[in-house]
This record gives structure tokens, sequence and C-alpha cells, in this order.
């Protein structure tokens, strides 16, 4: 997805940080507690440690479960909710955490107990227990709130967030913000949990998510749907989507479950595409390894959103996608689904890889890639725009230049620097050792440093780290000279 980073100044990021200070305390001593400055709380916790969203999510625990319960009314655009979240603290807590955009909390418990709570800044729910948590210690957080979910607009892709559907509906989607427009999250890629949702909604509308389907129950006018994914997930990669939709439900060759969901107005003309879904994955798997997800799937909304992202397991894909679309969202599945992201400045792990994938999907019809290649350097050798910016640490705001047309080349150029027996090798090896956890591009150069025996710096530096056109000699490696 071409995602759309919030606009906010550093210093009043910093500057909010330091009020909503999330304690990792050395002492349960609330005295000492208090004593703790602004700018000490930042630096001991109060976040989650990416440099480019200081405030997002926070270290002091790790969520290892969302178990979420809301209803919501199309008519009134009215949501209601109480999320159980389940976490193990990993520094003692005096008072945490979590991330929540424009609705308003009524109530919070930890375990059995009411704690206090405020909800300062613009999506920041401070949470202070009945007694400090241990380090450690599990605990489950219940969360009452409601109101109207809030929309994200950011100038590059639109709106982005929780979204009003042209047909009456609504669907959650965007990156690196989304979640937290419609339930409280520790919101930052590096704390994977499971998710459940349990939605309600007036008969005759239908909820989709994530995950395996569950028991669906009707009582009064109001439908309730059961979503769970176990695998564990990015909170952007959540989604829920509430629409008449068209629901067609099948199997891969192995048994894993696919639900396809179609706004109204949309499957005539999606279908086709979906429906070649079984061969996508069928041929990611013999270049990235086994398919790393419990079920498959996608929301086709009727929309002209800014962009399709790939929420785990069903990725959201707007009016415009098409078959390339479905490629490179489900090559996410591996690529920033099962392996996550540790910041946001390691983006092209997840952008130049899918966008990668677009090209072998190609490649396995009859396309000369390194023809291809060639001929797109050539064409964009003056354009000095098109090689500004950097793939790797590229600064807020710059997460998604670059790395859906100038990733793509540079994937080639590794490819065709490493060879395509150690490059794919070094992908499936990847997606293996990381599986369902979260990695570094500078653990992606090591990785293929050691799996090539090539001492790749220079070449890594040249694509992916500097700005600019890379010298000649990385430009054009050996494998696709003429």
């Amino acid at each position: 997805m071409k995602a759309r980073p919030y606009l906010i100044a550093l210093v009043l990021i910093v500057l909010v940080a330091g009020l909503l200070v999330v304690f990792r305390t050395p002492s349960n001593d609330p005295a000492k507690q208090q004593e703790t400055s602004p700018q000490a709380a930042v630096e001991a916790g109060a976040g989650a440690g990416d440099a480019y969203y200081p405030t997002d999510g926070n270290s002091g625990y790790d969520v290892t479960l969302y178990d979420l319960a809301i209803t919501y009314d199309p008519g009134s655009q009215q949501l209601d909710g109480v999320a159980s979240v389940t976490a193990t603290a990993s520094e003692d807590l005096s008072r945490f955490n979590l991330d929540l955009e424009a609705l308003k909390v009524s109530e919070v418990k930890v375990g059995d107990q009411p704690a206090k709570f405020v909800q300062e800044g613009d999506h920041e729910l401070v949470i202070t227990p009945a007694a400090p948590l241990a380090k450690g210690k599990p605990f489950t957080t219940t969360i009452t709130y409601g109101g109207k979910p809030t929309t994200i607009n950011d100038a590059s892709l639109g709106r982005s967030g929780w979204q009003i559907s042209s047909t009456g509906g609504a669907f959650a989607a965007g990156q690196p913000h989304s979640a937290t427009t419609w339930f409280p999250a520790n919101d930052t890629p590096r704390d994977k949990a499971a998710l459940k949702v349990s939605a309600r909604v007036p008969d005759g509308w239908t909820v989709i998510s994530n995950g395996i389907e569950g028991p669906v129950a009707r009582s009064g006018g109001w439908t309730t749907f059961t979503w769970s994914e176990e695998t564990p997930l990015a909170t952007y990669l959540a989604t829920v989507a509430i629409d008449k939709f068209e629901v067609v439900r099948s199997k891969l060759p192995n048994g894993t479950p696919v639900v396809d969901a179609y706004a109204p107005g949309t499957s005539a003309e999606k279908k086709p595409i979906q429906s070649q879904l079984p061969q996508v994955l069928a041929y990611l798997e013999t270049k990235f390894g086994p398919y790393p997800q419990r079920a498959a799937g996608g929301i086709w909304v009727a929309d002209q959103i800014g962009f399709s992202l790939e929420t785990q397991t069903r990725p959201i894909y707007a009016a415009w996608a098409d078959l390339e679309t479905l490629v490179h969202e489900n090559a996410h599945m591996w690529f920033g689904d099962s392996v996550s992201i540790e910041n946001w400045a390691d983006i092209c792990l997840n952008e130049c890889l899918a966008s990668y994938a677009q090209w072998l999907w190609l490649e396995k019809d009859g396309t000369d890639l390194d023809q291809r290649y060639r001929e797109q350097v050539e064409q964009r050798r003056e354009r000095s725009s098109f090689w500004a910016p950097k793939l790797y640490d590229m600064g807020k705001g710059n997460e998604f230049r670059g790395v859906y047309d100038k990733g793509i080349l540079g994937m080639h150029a590794l490819r065709k620097q490493v060879g395509d027996d150690v490059f794919f090798k070094a992908l499936q090896s990847w997606t293996e050792k990381h599986r369902e956890g979260n990695a570094t591009w500078p653990e992606f150069e090591d990785h293929f440093k050691q799996a090539s025996g090539q001492p790749l710096d220079a070449f890594f530096k040249a694509w992916f780290r500097d700005s600019g056109i890379p010298g000649d000699q990385y430009l054009l490696p050996v494998g696709v000279r003429r």
C-alpha cells in the first residue's frame, strides 16, 4: 500500500510524548515515579521507540490478544465497543497507555478492578491501575468506549482509518495508523498480537474481518458476526468491513479457508480477478516459501480510495484494483504481515518486495525482466526525481516515496548481483527465519551478505541507503549488461 503518514511537527510530538508518560519504573514508590521528568519518561519507554512516530505504542508491555466486541449502526454511524486487551508487563508499570483516536472511553478495568484513566493529546489513553503491575505479570485491561469513529485525511492518499463507504457501510484500512480509529491498541508494528472480533450490526448487513469465520447469531433485529485471527498481526493490519456484501467461501487446495466479499456493484468486475487467488498464492509459494497464513481471501469495496491494503489474510481492494494489485497485496502475506517491520524506516522490506512480486508474476507469463529493467533504467537515467528517494531510513513523511518503482529496480539489481539461486533461496530462508516476527532492513542486508558470500555494503549503500542514481557498476550488474 502507498501509505499516509501524519504531518505533525517533531517538536509537538516530543512535547505530547512528555505529557503522556508511560513509566518503566525502577521502583514501586509512587513518589519516585512522579519525579520522572517528561524528557526522561520519553527516554525510559513512553512510545515504542520508533524514531518517526515516537508517541505511538508503548514498550512497557507485550500484547498477546485483542478481544473486541463492537456494535455498529450504519444509519447513525455510531460505534460502541468493549475491548479486552491481554498483555504481559515487560517492565514494572505504575501506569501505561494505549492509543485510541476520537472515541470516548467510559470505563476501564485492569483485571477485575476499576482503573483510573484519562484521554490526552490526539490519541493517548493513559491508564493507572489500582496497583502497580510487576514485570512479567500477565494482565487484562477492559475498556468500554464509543462514539463516531474518525477518518484520517492525508494529502497523498486521501482518506484512511475508519471510512464510510459509498454503499452506506464502513471499513477500516490505512497505514501507518488505522486500528486506533476503531479500538484501543498498542499501535506499533513491534507488538503483534492475536485478534478476536465480535461485531453486531442491524440485520441485512454483513461484517468481514481477519482470519477464520466463526458462528453467526441473530436476535432482536441484530446480527452478530465473529472472526478469529490466531496468527499474530501488527495493528495496522487489523480490519473490519461492514456492508451488504456478497460473500463467496471456498478453500485452497491444502484446505486453507478462503472468504471473499464483494460490496454491492463490484462482483461482476472483480470476481474474475479474485478467482485467480489460488493460482497467485501457489506461484508466490514457489518464490517465497509456504503460505504463512491460516486463512485467505479479499474484501472488495466500491470506493475509489487511494490505496489497497494488505490487511492480514484478507486484503482490502479499492474499486480500481486489478490483478497486479492482488499479486502485490498477497505478496505482503509474507513480506509485511508474517515478517513485519521493526521500524517504519524499514518499510522497503514490505513494499519493495511486494512490488517486485508484480514483476515476478509478469515473468511467469513470459516477460523478459532483464530487458524491462534495462529499458526502465535508460528511460529514467536523467530523471533525478525518480532516483532521489532513499529506500531505507528515508525520513518521516517519505516512507512511501520510491518503494513502489525505484524499489522494484533495486530488488532486480540485487537479484542479478547475487544470482537467481542465491536470491530466491535467501528470500525463502528470510521468511522462514522471521516468520510471525519482526525484522529490520540492516538484518536483511546481513542476511544477503551471508547467503551470497559477497561484500554487498557498497551495493546496498548505492541502491537503498543513498539518494541519487547508483553508479553503473551497481546500476548495471553483470547479469543485466548487454
